[in-house]
């Protein structure tokens, strides 16, 4: 028996159903719409009548006849196969790097996309810096946004669909209003749906789903939220596709993964859904993987799916708090102000993102503050296992918290706890391209003792003239600044001529925002990762 066959059925199906079925009273008994799709054939509504628009989308076809593959775990990059360049035109290329960014900060945990906001390009490579007309990466607020895309998600939020909504877009947010009060019965729905009748995938998840669960379908449910905006949406997801070659995925995954979303959306949004909405939402999904799997397929001509990297020095500054050392197994290319995902020796395809601490350095070595958190698998192992000579795994790099060296504004930056992390990066980065520029560091943590870098930044203030550095004590005796970092902040400036930059805690984060457009910091030179999802993520 095949996998993902029950007895007395196809591959791929549930009892008495077609190949490609998926259970519930929309899907039994007809071939699924992306499986159908998928071959080439017309796509169907509930009664079998032709939905609308409901030829298969060529691009789809494109997926299910052209496959390209991912480099395989283990092989060496440049084994697979590309997309074949004659199948069509290509879809759209990510966007100028420099738009604003929409990540949290991995401060002592793991992050993933947001369900909700406008989505932000993250994916700021090496080489590539924001110019002004680009505007700043960051974003203008928590959940809004500035510009086009943020006017056009909090009209859809309200009503359905912007002024410039596409029929496809109005209906993928209806169903996602629908879907969203009841997402945890979705998710739930998704995941079995998926390994039910794909069960070799569940071998590239985690062992246990606790942190992993609903990653994978926000970020779905994130992407068509802003198909109407192409260019963040293109973006968005090239980082994804170059993402996810870490964990495994290849091309024919992807039909899978769309089977299963639309199978949980037929069985949980009983009241939008109909043919025109499961119409819209295989074009839609055609155009999410194809844009995923052509930015995995270029990725792989140039860089691995993931490097190892041996640690080299493992410094224990505080009990629950470690600076360790990398030397990666060919070189990694990065930005200051970036991040990389990690994984661990003792918790296979168990990911956690952490900033780099230093700029990129001349002999290669990379370096990362972690702190264990309570119950944190990484993080703790990171902490009080991991030993010199252990091996890493380090998936690419991300994020869009860089300098930009366009402009001359002077850089204003809040770190919380390991968020002093990315901006001691930062630091290092304006000094190697001759920064005269100002730098104002405010540094906060709880109590005195875990400042636990702070004789670092005070040689690197020291050393240059243009560097100020102000540790903030939120609680306990200290000579610090006292109270919580936001509201010290607010005290000094002006920071008008300022560029801010944001990492922390989730609370941090977001009072520090909150702080910051108060005073009179224009939204677009607010730069930091988004904090949806920190939250849930913080496990570590």
């Amino acid at each position: 028996m095949g996998a993902g066959t029950t007895p007395g059925s196809a591959p791929g199906s549930t009892p008495g159903s077609a190949p490609g079925s998926v259970p519930g009273p929309a899907g039994a008994g007809r071939p699924h719409a992306l499986a159908a799709a998928a071959a080439g054939v017309p796509v169907h509504g509930r009664n079998g009548e032709p939905a609308p628009g409901g030829e298969a989308p060529a691009a789809w076809r494109r997926i299910g006849a052209c496959t390209p593959t991912v480099a395989a775990p283990g092989l060496p990059t440049g084994t697979g196969t590309a997309r074949s360049r004659a199948d069509g035109p290509e879809p759209p290329r990510p966007a100028a790097p420099g738009a604003p960014a929409d990540r949290p900060h991995r401060a002592d945990g793991d992050v993933h996309r947001p369900s909700r906001g406008p989505v932000r390009d993250d994916s700021v490579r090496p080489g590539d810096r924001p110019s002004p007309a680009q505007g700043a990466p960051g974003r203008s607020a928590e959940r809004g946004g500035g510009g086009h895309a943020g006017a056009t998600a909090a009209a859809a939020e309200a009503g359905g669909g912007g002024p410039d909504a596409t029929p496809d877009g109005v209906l993928i947010r209806r169903t996602l209003d629908e879907i969203e009060p009841i997402a945890d019965k979705a998710v739930s729905h998704f995941y079995a749906l998926l390994f039910l009748h794909h069960p070799p995938l569940r071998d590239l998840f985690p062992p246990a789903m606790d942190a992993q669960r609903d990653r994978l379908f926000k970020a779905l449910l994130t992407a068509a939220r802003h198909v109407d905006d192409t260019a963040a949406l293109t973006a968005y997801l090239s980082r994804l596709g170059r993402g996810h070659r870490k964990y495994g995925t290849r091309p024919e995954h992807y039909p899978a993964v769309g089977e299963s979303l639309i199978g949980a959306l037929t069985r949980h949004a009983t009241r939008t859904w109909s043919p025109a909405a499961e119409a819209a939402w295989v074009r839609v999904y055609t155009v999410i993987s194809q844009i995923m799997i052509d930015a995995a397929a270029e990725d792989e001509l140039t860089s691995p799916p993931w490097w190892q990297a041996e640690i080299v020095g493992h410094e224990l500054r505080t009990p629950d708090i470690a600076v360790i050392t990398l030397r990666p197994d060919q070189p990694y290319p990065f930005l200051a102000g970036q991040y990389t995902s990690v994984e661990t020796p003792w918790w296979p395809r168990v990911w956690r993102h952490y900033s780099f601490s230093s700029a990129p350095r001349p002999d290669g070595l990379l370096s990362l503050h972690v702190k264990a958190v309570p119950a944190g698998w990484v993080s703790g192992a990171l902490v009080h296992r991991a030993r010199p000579g252990d091996v890493l795994r380090l998936g690419p790099p991300a994020g869009s918290m860089i300098v930009d060296h366009t402009t001359d504004n002077g850089l204003l930056c809040l770190g919380g706890g390991t968020g002093i992390a990315p901006i001691k990066a930062l630091v290092e980065d304006v000094a190697e391209h001759g920064g005269s520029r100002p730098v104002e560091v405010f540094y906060g943590a709880r109590h005195d003792g875990d400042l636990y870098d702070m004789d670092t930044m005070r040689d690197l203030e020291r050393a240059h003239p243009w560097l100020s550095v102000r540790p903030v004590v939120s609680d306990g005796p200290t000579s610090a600044l006292t109270g919580q970092l936001p509201h010290v902040v607010r005290a000094y400036g002006p920071w008008n001529a300022y560029d801010a930059y944001l990492s922390g805690p989730p609370g941090m984060i977001r009072s520090g925002l909150d702080t910051l457009v108060g005073i009179g910091i224009p939204t677009h030179r607010i730069r930091h990762d988004s904090i949806d999802g920190l939250l849930a993520e913080a496990r570590g």
